[in-house]
């Protein structure tokens, strides 16, 4: 029989039920969806290795749930760089300088897991502070000797689950000078803020003493704003420094008053540490009037009653706007004037 996603599958929808009743699980009516989907992939599709990549993902997916669950109220900060960087070189040890200092502010760290700069961001966050998030590789990436024992390692068989794990989980990303797989993460990070499909955070590339971001924002600024195929606003994208205290400042102040943010249908609902005052709300409301949509406004709110899904969110304040889903460069300015006042 074909299956539906609606109650329309008769006695397989009470197997279903009574499966879920036996295991106990959290939120039914999503775990029904998701066997109702791999049934469904079952009856649609006879190819083995589609169904194999389908299990894979699911089963990693799964696991990086499991071990992420437990710190899931630590801010964590990626960290992105060469596997190729020598533990003398002076920029493994400025980011051993700088996860160091993250850990004494309290964020933990994710890493590739593997040696250069990733085993550099475990050395200076400690085990204890950090995650490992591992791909299997023919070259260059068995686990750092600073994680290869412990329990907060996952080795992923696809890159795409990977790259959800560290974005997913992230509350800032730091770029280091890398090589491809480091320029893939910078682009794909500022693609993702700048369409919105993932929220806005801190992304600071921290630079050696010869300017390799320095060059890379030449050749952005050079040929990319020059042929128009970015704007100047997506410059608010990220930030580059050398100097590790300025890296963590940026991460720490972006996070002084704005806590995280949340689509309630036509509206984004920014929430905050502490409420701001009816005339800082006008004064954004003037200096940010173009990323509100047609005929839009802001307004001061409690949570809405969409947000009681997460309770635990339910006591932050709210500032409530009609965001035009396009501005995501100024967006991120509207944040850093949030946290100024």
């Amino acid at each position: 029989m074909a299956l539906s996603f609606s109650r329309h599958n008769g006695e397989i929808d009470e197997l279903i039920d009574l499966l879920m009743n036996k295991s106990a699980v959290h939120h039914p009516e999503i775990i029904r969806e998701i066997i109702i989907g791999a049934l469904k992939a079952g009856q649609e599709n006879n190819y083995l290795a589609d169904l194999k990549l389908m299990r894979t993902t699911m089963k990693e997916m799964r696991y990086t749930n499991k071990v992420f669950g437990p710190y899931r109220h630590h801010k964590k900060v990626t960290v992105f760089g060469s596997a190729r960087t020598g533990v003398n070189e002076p920029i493994y040890q400025k980011c051993v300088a700088f996860t160091r200092r993250l850990a004494e502010r309290n964020y933990m760290v994710i890493t590739g897991g593997g040696p250069g700069i990733m085993q550099a961001g475990n050395e200076g966050a400690g085990a204890e502070n950090s995650f490992a998030v591992n791909i299997r590789l023919p070259f260059e990436q068995d686990t750092n000797p600073v994680m290869n024992k412990d329990k907060k390692v996952i080795t992923y068989k696809y890159f795409f689950n990977r790259k959800v794990a560290f974005l997913k989980e992230a509350h800032a990303v730091a770029l280091f000078p890398g090589g491809f797989g480091t320029l893939d993460e910078a682009m794909e990070i500022m693609t993702l803020i700048q369409t919105g499909k993932n929220p806005p955070i801190p992304l600071v590339m921290i630079d050696d003493e010869n300017g390799y971001w320095e060059d890379w924002l030449e050749f952005v600024r050079g040929s990319l704003l020059k042929r128009g195929l970015i704007s100047g606003e997506d410059f608010a994208l990220f930030s580059i420094t050398r100097d590790v205290e300025e890296a963590v400042g940026i991460i720490d102040e972006f996070y002084r008053n704005y806590h995280s943010m949340r689509f309630v249908g036509n509206n984004l609902v920014i929430r905050m540490n502490k409420s701001l005052e009816p005339e800082q709300l006008q004064i954004l409301a003037s200096e940010f009037s173009e990323i509100l949509a047609p005929g839009g406004g802001m307004r001061l709110t409690d949570a809405l009653p969409e947000e009681y899904d997460e309770p635990d969110l339910k006591h932050l304040s709210r500032l409530c706007l009609q965001f035009n889903r396009r501005s995501y460069g100024l967006l991120k300015s509207f944040i850093r004037r949030i946290n100024s006042f």
